[in-house]
């Protein structure tokens, strides 16, 4: 059974693409997640305030694109992005509580 996830593309105010997705980053979607950074040239945005979970075979895809990836998430986040150590390879926004 897959998890439901959405993805919707745009483009920020800078022109860069931006990726938000919305659900759940699990092994049963990644194809999903895989697929859109795959065929999206450049530095990417990638915007997970609307994620509630994010598993290893999703941090996995994330590391893979780390070198091109800006990440924007929220608290919930924050300790699978900063216990992964993906806090130290690309730029995450937004980890801490406003």
């Amino acid at each position: 059974m897959t998890t439901p996830l959405t993805l919707t593309s745009g483009r920020r105010p800078d022109g860069r693409p931006e990726l938000a997705l919305t659900g759940e980053i699990d092994m049963s979607n990644i194809s999903v997640l895989t697929d859109a950074l795959e065929t999206t040239p450049g530095s990417v945005v990638l915007d997970l305030t609307a994620v509630e979970y994010l598993d290893s075979a999703g941090l996995s895809v994330l590391f893979a694109h780390a070198d091109r990836l800006e990440v924007i998430a929220t608290p919930l986040l924050a300790p699978v992005l900063t216990i992964s150590g993906l806090v130290d390879v690309t730029t995450v926004h937004g980890l801490s509580p406003q």
